[in-house]
């Protein structure tokens, strides 16, 4: 079973009296264990359709599932759970908690869940050692760098083993080196652990590293390639 299933998705936005589109008509599925990238120039409607899946935004029209649930008849409630349970978030501008240490934003998700502290303990350390963080643990976010922070993110995204880590803009605040190595760790996570990473991005690094990559423009389906 897919773990998104997109149908005929439509999403309007005001502005004024006037109603803009910014998906039209989106029909998509996207696989267990894929690394996928939505790929267009702002405007095109990839950060929508990201927020579309998970649950972060309501469609005008048409259907988000996600692992069979349809998100319009959760209700708040449930896409809060369904988001906690089983997807992971990184954000272009890390939302890490500033007062909260590298350890304690890589746990919260599981804190949250009400997993022991030995548990989380377990799960995180080994964790924060793969994503190339080992010794930093007790820093907070404002004593690390960008790429660390964006790190440290992603650690918080795969804690919980999610069904599916969305990513948006996941480098635009990085350097080049900084954002390759980034998304090289993500692969790996994706190759060893079968982390699935659906990404919304312009970034050329994310597009030679995907295996599939989704082209949209002026909120449609323009190309759908797979590698």
């Amino acid at each position: 079973m897919e773990i998104v299933d997109v149908q005929e998705l439509e999403k309007d936005y005001r502005q004024g009296a006037l109603s803009v589109p910014a998906l039209r008509g989106v029909t998509l599925e996207f696989e267990p264990g894929g690394f996928t990238a939505l790929m267009g120039p702002s405007g095109s409607g990839k950060t929508t359709l990201l927020n579309l899946v998970g649950g972060l935004d309501e469609p005008s029209r048409g259907r988000v599932l996600v692992q069979g649930g349809d998100l319009a008849a959760m209700g708040a409630a449930g896409r809060s759970r369904m988001r906690l349970h089983h997807l992971g978030f990184v954000f272009q501008a890390y939302n890490l908690v500033p007062v909260l240490t590298a350890y304690e934003n890589a746990e919260f998700v599981l804190l949250l869940r009400g997993v022991p502290a030995a548990q989380r303990r377990a799960k995180v350390m080994p964790l924060l050692a793969e994503v190339g963080l080992s010794g930093l643990e007790n820093r907070l976010p404002g004593e690390l760098s960008g790429g660390q922070q964006q790190r440290v993110a992603v650690a918080r995204a795969i804690a919980g083993d999610p069904a599916l880590v969305l990513a948006d803009e996941p480098t635009a605040n990085l350097d080049s080196k900084t954002g390759e190595e980034l998304l090289d760790t993500m692969r790996r996570l994706n190759e060893e652990r079968g982390v699935t990473f659906l990404f919304a991005t312009h970034d050329p690094r994310v597009m030679a590293r995907a295996r599939r990559v989704v082209r949209l423009e002026d909120g449609r389906v323009v190309a759908d390639e797979r590698r």
